[in-house]
């Protein structure tokens, strides 16, 4: 096991275990990082055809004249969008500046 001290935002240490590739933080989430780029580059196709499913539907609400499901379609595609970036960053895409910038 690797023991690792992590800084914390609000400048006190975490203490962050390792055991072999899983991540346990006393105060966050537990990580596999078993992942892998195929499976990375399928969830990204998978949300762009979903950003595209929100395009249409925006699209058909605003000829319906339903202002709510635009708002909706909108969020929803914004959102994806992010998505999108995010893992485009995280494949290491030529172009692709950090997703929160």
């Amino acid at each position: 096991m690797i023991l690792n001290l992590r800084l914390s935002a609000c400048y006190s240490y975490t203490v962050v275990h390792r055991k072999g590739n899983m991540s346990v933080d006393n105060d966050g989430p537990v990580r596999s990082y078993n992942r892998s780029w195929e499976e990375i580059e399928e969830m990204l196709d998978k949300a762009i055809a979903r950003r595209e499913q929100w395009k249409k539907w925006f699209e058909q609400c605003r000829g319906d004249g339903d202002r709510e499901g635009m708002k909706e379609a909108a969020r929803n595609h914004k959102a994806l969008d992010g998505v999108i970036k995010t893992f485009r960053w995280t494949l290491g895409e030529e172009g692709v500046e950090h997703p929160l910038d």
